[in-house]
């Protein structure tokens, strides 16, 4: 667990928010970052911490399958190649 916080708050550091327009699965995770920060922020015991980390996880999950899905999708269409997660 003490890797896995850290290691998830870097990878969400990496989809900072970019000079140009984002698209809507980068907001997704953006916005589960910002849910991160507030958890955090809020976390008082180990257990609220490791709570924050689960409903993160779920939250980027949900951004995989939903937004990022559909934009991937939308690429393919178009011949463009978006990246998925490995």
């Amino acid at each position: 667990m003490h890797v896995k916080l850290p290691f998830t708050l870097f990878l969400l550091l990496l989809l900072g928010p970019p000079i140009y327009a984002q698209s809507l699965c980068a907001q997704c995770f953006n916005e589960a970052k910002e849910e991160l920060e507030k958890c955090l922020e809020a976390a008082i015991s180990q257990e609220d911490t490791i709570s924050c980390d689960k409903k993160q996880q779920a939250r980027a999950k949900t951004c995989e399958n939903g937004e990022c899905k559909i934009e991937r999708s939308q690429g393919d269409k178009k011949g463009k190649v978006i990246p998925g997660k490995k």
